[in-house]
């Protein structure tokens, strides 16, 4: 089996390096990955300039670009061969219900999807941890490990991404697995305005708000809890259960 590694936080961030490390032996495993940090970056091509890729070791590429690009790339016909499976991550940092709309570590699933690929997003809950504070990659290394095996031994239908959120404390202390769905956050914090050197307004988007809907059953819920938390997404936006409102909203049949 061939297996693309991407994800958001740079082909040089720990996480990446830590799930490389988990999969060895798991098949051939091939990096295509922004050449630097690109979170938030969504589901994004690059459409207006040209993408470059450069090698920086055996198997390891680097893009100047998104995720989605990363990933589009390596699935469109930058190697003679296509990968089989598209793992992202291991993204230091959740990403909990609303984040997945804006998450380029998902995005690079999504995209693995989106062409006909298995999909899987990788996250450490390393939410409000500063400079040198503990990550435990490991853990999540072994919990990427452990599902991307299941995959391979039992393939999910199409339309499913598994969004995998990890607690970031000790493996022995993880509490098992759940399977969740997306909760949602509180509006996030209001922007914050600045001045750069020159005296001229610069802004900051505010933090994102704390969890809102995080109930049981929810991802957020589930990793509080010392859970690891697997979300089936699927790429269909499509409120089914709205149609017939809007068709008599609009006045079609």
């Amino acid at each position: 089996m061939r297996i693309l590694i991407s994800n958001d936080d740079g082909y040089r961030a720990r996480g990446i390096i830590a799930l490389r490390g988990a999969l060895a032996g798991l098949g051939d495993l091939t990096v295509v990955a922004p050449d630097r940090n690109r979170s938030g970056a969504s589901n994004s091509l690059t459409l207006e300039t040209p993408l470059r890729v450069s090698k920086a070791e055996a198997d390891v590429y680097f893009v100047q670009g998104t995720p989605t690009d990363c990933v589009h790339l390596a699935i469109s016909g930058l190697f003679p061969f296509e990968p089989d499976m598209v793992v992202s991550g291991i993204n230091d940092g959740s990403n909990l219900g609303d984040d997945v709309l804006y998450s380029g570590t998902v995005a690079a699933a999504m995209e693995g999807r989106f062409l006909g690929k298995t999909a899987v997003a990788f996250s450490l809950h390393t939410d409000g941890l500063r400079g040198d504070s503990t990550r435990y990659f490991e853990t999540g290394a072994h919990y990427a490990r452990m599902i991307v095996e299941r995959l391979q031994a039992a393939p999910l239908e199409r339309a499913v991404i598994l969004n995998v959120n990890i607690p970031n404390i000790p493996a022995g202390e993880v509490r098992g697995l759940k399977v969740t769905r997306l909760g949602n956050r509180h509006r996030a914090a209001a922007m914050i305005r600045a001045e750069d050197p020159r005296g001229r307004p610069v802004y900051w988007v505010g933090p994102a708000g704390a969890g809102q809907d995080a109930g049981p059953g929810t991802d957020f819920h589930a990793v509080a809890e010392g859970y690891v938390s697997v979300t089936p997404l699927t790429v269909d936006l499509t409120n089914y259960a709205a149609l017939d409102n809007v068709r008599s909203w609009i006045g079609t049949p």
